[in-house]
C-alpha cells in the first residue's frame, strides 16, 4: 500500500507543477483575479496534501505493520478523497464559475482534517 501512496503522491506533485504553470501562463489573462486566486487555492491544497500522501507512503515503507493497518490505508484514501473534492471543485468552480461547486469544496477540507487526524491516531496507536 506504500508504493499506491508513493505513486499516488508522486503524480499528484506532477500535477500540481502542469497546473501551476497553466494558471500562471495560460489562465493569468482569461480569469479574474478572483477566478484565479481560486485556481491557485486549489493548487496549494492539492501540493500540500501530495506532501501528505508521499509522507504516508514513507511511514509505510519504515514502519511496514503501519502498511497493512486499515486505518493507514484510509488515512492515505481519505487524504486522496480530499483532493478530488477540494481541489477538483475549486478548479472546476474557478474555469466554470458555477458557484454551486464552492459548496462541494468543505467535504474536501473535512476529508483532509479528518486524514490528518486519523493518521495521528493511527500513529499514536501503533508507535
Amino acid at each position: 500500500m506504500s508504493k499506491c501512496f508513493l505513486i499516488l503522491g508522486s503524480l499528484n506533485m506532477a500535477a500540481v507543477i502542469m497546473l501551476g504553470a497553466f494558471a500562471a501562463h495560460g489562465l493569468k489573462a482569461r480569469l479574474d483575479t478572483y477566478a484565479l486566486g481560486v485556481f491557485q487555492t486549489a493548487v496549494e491544497y492539492q501540493a500540500y496534501h501530495a506532501f501528505g500522501l508521499l509522507i504516508i507512503g514513507l511511514i509505510g515503507l519504515t514502519v511496514p505493520s503501519l502498511s497493512a493497518s486499515t486505518g493507514f490505508k484510509v488515512s492515505g484514501w481519505l487524504m486522496l478523497c480530499g483532493i478530488l473534492f477540494f481541489s477538483g471543485s475549486l478548479y472546476a468552480l474557478a474555469l466554470t464559475g458555477t458557484k454551486w461547486l464552492g459548496a462541494i469544496t468543505p467535504i474536501g477540507g473535512t476529508l483532509f482534517i479528518i486524514a490528518w487526524i486519523n493518521l495521528a491516531v493511527v500513529l499514536w496507536r501503533q508507535l
